[in-house]
């Protein structure tokens, strides 16, 4: 059954005009209003032929797009859905008509590069639309140049992201496991058929590096070379003109290009890194990143809780500076702690109608071991500090180094057992006393220990990946690739 439940009255509503691009499963005209109070205005019509949809998950696919735009309508950097119809051949999908062209044609038009802060411009409103995107449990899937077209012909017009048509619903554990999107933008995880939102802040990773040196940090010939590279090779920093940018934007994009998905920035981090906080007063959005932190925090040992309280005491300014603002927009109460019902109202605050439902509650019942719990700033710390991201860092020693002294009380650099039981308030296990000689850990073996204590526990997420409904692109299986989860927190999957 191909039909939809959309509207019938498009021939009478709408005229169809030239086409102005074409995509995955449909191709897209200009069209004008021919009745009503907006008679005579300009609108996109994607048009999506029913002959194309040959299988039911092709026809899924169609009714998930729809829903998708409907979920997320509201944005200011996201394509306005006006509307749906339908008739015997075709579906289609009314939205805002953006008249300023690819971001791609701006690239190309520019000598294929920007300034910084000319790319801070458009990676601002791209981080802010897909931080939107995540925390209403939207993955795009497909961010590219293409992707994201001008309102107008002029300089500084806005930015809006289209095609949703490999968009997908990701819930906050889930992992989706089929390979879509485009071969130079598409993450490793996604090669490995194990993701989920940290996928298209790779996408922004690469449309940065774009951005900045005006060539691709992964190529090949062949799509299956292409692969290859963003699995195995590193984009070259060395070559004009990345010895001339600052060092914060190439931190920036080494941050989103990080093949460990946990030890990449989410896009409301990116909005919180020093290199782009600044500009024009940027809003921090609420992360999604911090409920799935929080919930592994609230699950774990008196001992990793304790060695996370130590790293958290150790975080510099900048560190603290997303942490702070994800904090605030909790709106903790007058006694500085949050509960529940602070992520209940903030989540509720943040989701459109249409997500008020099924997001927030899927989120609330992930936490609902906080139900009758208060949790202050420095506990929040220790929840939400992402200790993967940390590692990536150049003073991850520094760190570790800093919080090993926090636990130290003798002087001699080397933590008593004894003393992380007090702070523990438990009997430390057998292991624990085996890997220890004469009762003290010294440094050497504590960062090895350290790295297991703040670790969370390895995820099993062969019941929470599943296969989506895109179109397949490549064969993982091809290029020996494996499925395990490196998307999740808590680590890659143990099978």
């Amino acid at each position: 059954d191909k039909g939809f439940g959309f509207n019938k009255g498009f021939a009478a509503k709408y005229d169809l005009g030239d086409e102005v691009g074409r995509g995955h499963f449909g191709y897209t005209c200009a069209a004008r209003i021919r009745k009503g109070a907006r008679k005579g205005d300009a609108v996109a019509v994607k048009v999506i032929p029913k002959a194309k949809m040959t299988t039911s998950i092709a026809i899924e696919d169609v009714r998930r797009e729809v829903k998708i735009l409907k979920a997320l309508a509201g944005h200011k950097n996201l394509v306005q859905f006006y509307d749906a119809y339908e008739d015997n051949e075709n579906v289609y999908i009314v939205m805002e008509l953006c008249e300023g062209g690819e971001l791609l044609d701006r690239i190309l038009s520019r000598g294929g590069k920007y300034s910084e802060d000319d790319a801070k411009s458009v990676l601002v409103q791209i981080l802010n639309v897909v931080a939107f995107c995540h925390i209403q449990g939207v993955v795009h899937r497909d961010l590219k140049p293409e992707n994201f077209l001008f309102t107008s012909k002029d300089e500084n017009s806005q930015l809006k992201t289209i095609d949703f048509g490999l968009s997908d619903f990701v819930k906050p554990d889930e992992r989706l496991n089929d390979i879509v999107g485009s071969a130079y933008y598409v993450a490793p995880e996604v090669l490995h058929r194990c993701y989920s939102t940290e996928a298209d802040v790779w996408s922004i990773g690469v449309i940065a590096y774009i951005l900045l040196c005006g060539s691709r940090p992964f190529w090949a010939r062949t799509e299956s070379g292409i692969f290859r590279s963003v699995l195995k090779a590193d984009p070259s920093y060395n070559e004009a003109p990345w010895p001339s940018l600052t060092p914060e934007a190439m931190d920036f994009v080494k941050r989103l290009l990080s093949k460990d998905p946990r030890r990449r920035m989410t896009a409301a981090q990116a909005l919180g890194h020093p290199w782009i906080r600044n500009y024009n007063d940027i809003k921090m959005p609420l992360d999604v990143l911090i409920f799935r932190l929080i919930k592994a925090y609230i699950r774990s040992s008196s001992l990793r809780k304790a060695a996370l309280k130590a790293l958290s005491k150790t975080l510099t300014v900048d560190e603290l500076f997303y942490l702070k603002g994800q904090f605030s927009l909790l709106e903790p109460d007058r006694n500085g702690c949050i509960t529940l019902d602070n992520i209940r109202m903030a989540l509720t605050r943040e989701a459109t109608d249409a997500m008020k439902e099924t997001r927030v509650q899927e989120i609330l019942v992930s936490l609902s071991a906080l139900q009758y719990r208060r949790m202050d700033f420095h506990e929040f710390c220790a929840a939400a500090v992402s200790v993967h991201q940390l590692e990536a860092l150049d003073r991850w020693e520094q760190h570790a180094r800093s919080a090993y002294e926090i636990f130290e009380k003798d002087g001699n650099r080397a933590i008593v057992i004894d003393e992380l039981a007090s702070v523990c308030d438990v009997f430390l296990s057998t292991h624990v006393h085996f890997l220890t000689d004469k009762n003290w850990i010294p440094f050497t073996h504590f960062l090895w220990c350290f790295r297991n204590w703040v670790s969370a526990p390895p995820c099993r997420c062969t019941s929470s990946c599943r296969t989506g409904s895109g179109t397949p692109m490549g064969s993982s299986a091809s290029l020996g690739l494996s499925s395990c989860c490196m998307a999740c927190p808590a680590g890659p999957c143990q099978r």
